[in-house]
């Protein structure tokens, strides 16, 4: 085949004069929100359910998944399926994901869609000469996990959804196959990837065009192997994807590219259902993800930490706390370094969770000076009490619920921005680059400058550490809130957030995504802050010994709720180009 057929034949693009259509673009797109029940901010009352995605392609896909009688689970996995292809830079079927379920009989549910390290992957993986190498766990072969999020989703249908997967995923399949219009996030994402995806073939045909310039906002991506393979999972389910075609054809790439990812090691791929994280905060239960994610946990320990101060006589948006707040991240992300891992493999201790080890860490926050922290706490009860499993996670989040009583919070990730870059020849798919949250080195940062100890060391067919954090928060047994986020460690510290904001300053989904967010995570000792916050504020952190970086943004949330007064909300994050949907 000549080359120019080949490319025609993998992906097409059209460019539109920006001048000339942009403008009716923005008509048509603010006519379809409208027509849809989609905004930024917070839509109407449901007849049937809400839907918070990053995209409003995707949350108009859940949309139609409650239209065509499904469920909020059916919506959350018609948004996974859609941000796919839509969102494919942040999540996909080559990554994992954590999904926390509320079913309308009350059960409280967490499936652990991780990625998994193959069967051959030792501690040295990434050491060359002794010392770890980052490119080796961030783009290529090696960087590869064993994918989780399409074995999770299928496991959630077949066991709490309505709709057939497969009508699921014809739907994103004809989005992949008709193409959508990139967004500035998007079209951000390949400017700073450019030149890793160019050392892929397949990569570069399907996202860079061979050509020496990268597309433009308002240019439309179409995706033919990517739609063909959605219709080959609709015809053959997990069986095509771990143990068919899809699993030979990445084996064979690996052992032509220096991989050690093999066939068997999607044979043994599967979902584990894992017991919740729970806790209370101010009246309210608290149910998020457990090990191997640390975000449930650590959203946990800080609020039992914050429960100790009067954060809504400080004031939202005060310096005061600020400080407190990340004076207390600093404290848990010492915790996460230490202890945290895959709880099938490390020893995890359930006292980070306890009030208990909450009121010393409270006791260790001084409110007039920035604190160090020079190394992890010890929990009571860390040489017995653990998570373990239960048998009977660049990153995208979305949430749903339904007027049945249903909600979900799932966040899904390849990583970084495109995963490994590689997407396996002829499937349209991008792989993971999960194995660099592994930690190389004991104390050598990975990409997002977290460090870790022996607890997520590389082992075979273990699970590296995560800080997703989808979440649900109860009041008197009955779900209020949904949220979780994107953006490395900060998902813990933006989750974190929204919850307060929600019940120590009672506002509504798009307010508490709205507010000024902060970060810190211990190591290196830097808070990052949002520039909303004020320059007042900024000062006073600086004088209270707080090494302040500013940043325009940080992160990205979707959120779904209802207030005490029985009033449904959502509201997508408006630093990005998200929508809430409602029918």
């Amino acid at each position: 085949m000549r080359m120019k057929d080949q490319f025609s034949s993998r992906v097409r693009w059209v460019r539109f004069d920006a001048c000339f259509v942009l403008p009716l673009l923005l008509l048509a797109l603010q006519s379809f929100l409208g027509s849809q029940g989609l905004s930024a901010a917070e839509p109407a009352a449901p007849r049937k359910g809400l839907v918070a995605t990053v995209n409003p392609v995707a949350t108009e896909a859940g949309l139609q998944a409650l239209r065509d009688g499904g469920n909020a689970v059916d919506a959350a996995i018609a948004c996974a399926l859609t941000l796919g292809v839509v969102d494919g830079h942040n999540s996909g079927l080559g990554g994992g994901c954590f999904m926390t379920l509320r079913l309308a009989d009350g059960r409280l549910i967490t499936l652990d869609g991780r990625e998994m390290a193959p069967a051959a992957a030792t501690r040295d993986l990434f050491l060359r000469e002794g010392k770890a190498d980052p490119l080796l766990s961030q783009d290529g072969a090696l960087s590869v996990g064993i994918p989780g999020e399409f074995a999770t989703l299928a496991y959630a249908s077949t066991n709490y959804g309505r709709l057939p997967l497969g009508r699921l995923l014809e739907a994103a399949a004809r989005v992949a196959e008709k193409g959508f219009r990139l967004d500035r996030h998007y079209v951000g994402r390949l400017k700073e990837t450019r030149s890793q995806l160019a050392l892929f073939p397949e990569s570069e045909v399907i996202f860079l065009k061979g050509l020496p310039t990268v597309p433009s906002a308002g240019d439309r991506l179409r995706q033919p192997d990517l739609a063909r393979s959605y219709r080959q999972m609709a015809a053959g389910g997990v069986a095509w994807f771990y143990r068919g075609d899809f699993a030979r054809r990445t084996a064979e790439w690996m052992q032509a590219h220096g991989g050690v990812v093999t066939a068997s090691d999607f044979a043994r791929y599967e979902v584990v259902p894992r017991e919740p994280v729970r806790g209370t905060y101010r009246g309210h239960e608290i149910v998020s993800f457990p090990p191997p994610s640390s975000g449930g946990v650590h959203v946990v320990e800080i609020l039992n930490i914050l429960e100790h101060f009067d954060l809504a006589a400080m004031g939202d948006g005060s310096a005061e706390l600020a400080h407190v707040v990340a004076e207390a991240m600093k404290l848990a992300f010492a915790d996460r370094a230490r202890w945290l891992g895959d709880p099938d493999f490390a020893r995890v201790p359930r006292g980070l969770v306890s009030k208990k080890y909450a009121v010393e860490l409270a006791q260790r926050i001084r409110l007039d000076r920035a604190s160090v922290v020079a190394a992890a706490g010890t929990p009571p009860e860390a040489d017995r009490e653990w998570f373990t499993r239960e048998r009977n996670r660049h990153t995208t989040h979305f949430s749903t619920a339904d007027t049945e009583g249903n909600w979900v919070a799932c966040t899904a990730s390849l990583n970084t921005s495109f995963g490994s870059k590689v997407v396996v020849p002829g499937t349209g798919l991008l792989l993971n680059n999960h194995m660099d949250d592994f930690s190389a080195q004991p104390g050598v940062p990975n990409f997002f400058g977290l460090v870790g100890a022996e607890a997520n060391s590389i082992e075979a067919r273990k699970r590296p550490l995560s800080s997703m954090s989808p979440t649900l928060v109860l009041r008197d047994g009955q779900p209020i809130l949904s949220v979780g986020a994107a953006g490395g460690p900060t998902i813990i510290s933006q989750t974190l957030l929204a919850i307060l904001r929600t019940i120590d300053f009672k506002k509504s989904p798009r307010e508490a995504l709205a507010a000024p967010r902060l970060h810190h995570q211990w190591k290196p000792d830097e808070l990052h802050v949002e520039r909303s916050w004020g320059e007042a504020v900024i000062a006073e952190l600086r004088r209270r010994g707080h090494t302040v970086a500013v940043d325009a943004s940080l992160g990205a949330a979707q959120a779904v709720g209802r207030d005490a007064q029985g009033h449904w909300s959502a509201a997508a994050d408006p630093r990005g180009e998200g929508a809430a949907g409602v029918w």
